[in-house]
């Protein structure tokens, strides 16, 4: 089927849109003669919006001859859109007709999924082909029905070659993985994402969130395959030789670029710009949100990462977590939590806590402030609850409290400080007070002035 390209339903007042819109313009600009993208305001044309089942901005959806084929799911960057956009254009998998024809294909920055079968009737081939329609927008798929193509590759029988791409070639890995089993969608999606990555990928805004359903060991320097591909390789084969140590104890490595991941390494680590140099600065980020640096300097001889992960597996180091600095005083009706304090305040298994989670910018919050103080005073002389509040942009927030917009509010129990429940109720004094007497673990003392009576 033909590709038209994407479209995109935004509204001006909509703040994802407007990071969106240069990203989605400079990704128009590359694709031009490519693909089109184009853009609908759905203030303006509330109706086109309405057809096709628009409810929430931005949404980018893919056409095919005039007819909406599916949601874009992929990256919101002009990269990230170019790449995945030339996905979708022409068939799901290229016809190979020569060895060069394969050597053209191969050669590339992204790996390439390539299936060989001994003629156009292969049962396999039309499992291949369905496999490629429905995975097309992840990855990149070649087939051939002349097996004496892939004689390079050592094809001697119907098979599915993950080719992994050349300037990620190295001693410590193959760069060709061959899957010979009958295979379906599901099987050969099992294999590629298996496979896909190897022992230490290259991990960018386009990647990010796969590789980071993982535990993740990054090592951050000055990553650029363009313009100094063997610089890059330098150090990333030195991070390999230690990973293939470890690789089987549930540890995923990559290599990144620290200009690229500048913002998030000083918003997560701590980490500015003094802290990177010719050297990898290496972390890890676990699933569960915990994180470590590596405090020695890396060596060349890998001898300081061989410590480090040692000391990881072991359990002995010290997680890093972001903290502003303990309150010098903190007397006020609501308790002024910081990371380094929250263990000692939430989690004190004597007391029942109400927890803010804030952003200094939102006005929501703002508005709750002067009721979530009032409640704290109405409270102030109850010894078995605690009124709290956390500013969740410059304090890390425990993995068990789920923390996506502000003001969020959680209750946490004493005894039961592993199961925090978030508070959905009403945000006025009256509406958390309700909540708090039935919820106490000790029946509520009220603090009341003259005017309440």
């Amino acid at each position: 089927a033909y590709l038209e390209g994407s479209l995109l339903f935004y509204t001006h007042r909509c703040g994802h849109c407007q990071r969106l819109a240069p990203e989605y313009e400079a990704a128009a600009t590359r694709l031009k003669g490519t693909v089109s993208l184009a853009k609908v305001d759905c203030t303006v044309s509330s109706e086109t919006c309405g057809r096709f089942g628009v409810s929430g901005y931005p949404t980018l959806k893919i056409f095919r001859n005039g007819e909406e084929a599916s949601s874009y799911e992929g990256p919101r960057t002009a990269d990230g859109i170019v790449s995945y956009m030339k996905k979708q254009v022409g068939p799901s998998s290229v016809p190979l007709r020569s060895e060069a024809d394969l050597n053209s294909f191969i050669n590339t920055f992204d790996a390439s999924v390539v299936g060989f079968f001994s003629g156009t009737e292969s049962p396999q081939l039309a499992e291949f082909l369905k496999a490629s329609s429905a995975l097309r927008d992840s990855y990149r798929f070649a087939h051939s029905t002349d097996l004496r193509i892939g004689l390079k590759h050592n094809v001697d029988t119907e098979c599915v070659l993950l080719i992994r791409p050349p300037h990620l070639n190295s001693k410590f890995e193959e760069s060709v993985v061959k899957f010979t089993e009958s295979f379906s969608t599901y099987s050969l999606r099992t294999f590629i994402k298996d496979n896909i990555f190897g022992l230490c990928p290259h991990l960018n805004s386009e990647n990010r969130d796969i590789l980071r359903a993982s535990d993740l060991l990054t090592a951050y320097y000055d990553v650029d395959y363009v313009r100094n591909p063997k610089g890059t390789n330098y150090w990333r084969n030195r991070v390999m030789k230690v990973a293939t140590q470890f690789q089987s104890r549930g540890l995923t490595f990559a290599v990144a670029d620290w200009e690229e991941f500048q913002e998030e390494l000083e918003e997560e680590f701590g980490l500015g710009l003094s802290d990177g140099g010719e050297l990898p600065v290496i972390t890890i980020r676990t699933r569960a949100g915990h994180k470590y640096i590596m405090q020695e300097e890396f060596t060349r001889d890998g001898k300081s990462l061989e410590n480090f992960l040692e000391d990881y597996f072991a359990g002995r180091l010290k997680r890093y977590v972001k903290s502003e600095p303990i309150p010098e005083s903190n007397d006020g009706p609501v308790k002024v939590l910081v990371a380094d304090t929250f263990e000692e305040i939430v989690n004190n298994p004597e007391k029942d806590v109400l927890v803010e989670f804030y952003a200094p910018w939102c006005g929501h919050c703002k508005n709750l402030e002067p009721k979530y103080t009032e409640l704290g005073e109405k409270l102030s002389g109850n010894p078995n609850i605690v009124i709290a509040k956390m500013d969740a942009t410059a304090n890390d927030v425990p993995p068990n409290y789920d923390v996506q917009g502000f003001p969020t509010i959680y209750f946490a129990p004493a005894g039961q400080k592993d199961q925090p429940r978030k508070y959905e109720g009403g945000r006025e004094v009256i509406d958390f007070i309700s909540y708090l007497k039935k919820e106490a673990t000790n029946p509520l003392v009220l603090h009341t002035s003259r005017d309440d009576l």
